[in-house]
């Protein structure tokens, strides 16, 4: 249960700074829908009827989003590459005193996404930073999958090359909580892959479309997952995997049973990926492991 709004009636400090019904000044970082339209908040709504100006991950994508809604405001792209180039300006109409919005192009900002540098950069100068929160495909899919959400870890999206993959997942392997993935539709299946080898059969989620018209949530045995989709063309829209937090009592690799795992994995993958492919059942750091491959080979 999260906690209550301040006030009688929830009334937030944003609400009661509001002059003759407009956004006060700062930088607004506003929920936008990640599928379903009605779920675009009236607070958010007045919000990107009120500001200056509307900062758009890609503007074509806002701007029928705005269209939809008849709401004309100016907007300007801000994304990775051109925030360097644009953020000093931005600074500079937050000091005149100007109402500005944050949009990404479906959900919640700054997560996963390039408007963190500028929530950083306007909190760094003094400028007022409001929240107009709102959809967000990471707690929707915590939400419904019946994984545990007291305690989760969001990676976002995990490297492209197998062999980075490994490793960081081979690094999230004793994290005690759900795992959170933000996956391609294309790279589903040597995800699923990776995380049954590197995890082996915990419980996880595949939620995809989420509020959309094809929306599926998927549960199972990560093996399980990893087979399924094997068998399948690869799904479309915009994907969130989940897995399960590690056992609080796995099995671990040690001492000579270890040594002797590492040396038959070693000659099998090389030690960079015998490492990443034994750290989660030695229940120790991929690096030691490595170190460890390299000793013994070097002996």
């Amino acid at each position: 249960m999260e906690p209550s709004g301040t006030g009688p009636l929830g009334q937030s400090a944003v609400d009661a700074e509001r002059a003759n019904g407009r956004p006060a000044p700062g930088l607004h970082v506003v929920a936008t829908p990640i599928g379903n339209l009605g779920d675009l908040s009236p607070r958010a709504l007045s919000t990107l009827g009120g500001v200056d100006l509307v900062l758009a991950e890609d503007t074509r994508v806002t701007g029928r989003l705005l269209h939809r809604f008849n709401v004309k405001a100016p907007m300007l792209a801000y994304h990775d590459h051109n925030g360097e180039r644009v953020r000093p300006g931005i600074l500079a109409r937050l000091a005149a005193g100007e109402a500005l919005a944050l949009v990404s192009d479906a959900g919640t900002p700054c997560l996963a996404d390039p408007g963190f540098k500028l929530v950083r950069a306007a909190r760094a100068a003094g400028h007022p930073v409001f929240a107009v929160p709102g959809p967000s495909s990471i707690a929707a899919a915590l939400s419904v999958s019946g994984l545990p959400s007291d305690r989760f870890f969001f990676q976002g999206f995990l490297p492209a090359k197998a062999a980075a993959r490994r490793r960081a997942l081979a690094d999230l392997a004793r994290v005690p909580g759900t795992l959170v993935f933000l996956e391609a539709p294309h790279r589903l299946r040597a995800t699923l892959e990776a995380a049954a080898a590197a995890f082996g059969p915990r419980e996880a989620v595949v939620a995809r479309e989420i509020t959309k018209l094809h929306e599926e949530v998927r549960a199972g045995l990560l093996p399980d997952l990893a087979a399924a989709y094997a068998e399948e063309t690869d799904p479309k829209g915009e994907i969130v995997l989940l897995v399960g937090p590690a056992p609080e009592e796995a099995p671990l690799l040690e001492g000579a049973a270890l040594e002797a795992a590492l040396d038959a994995a070693v000659a099998r993958l090389g030690p960079s990926a015998a490492a990443a492919e034994l750290a989660p059942l030695a229940g120790r750091p991929r690096r030691e492991l490595y170190a460890l491959a390299l000793g013994r080979k070097g002996g």
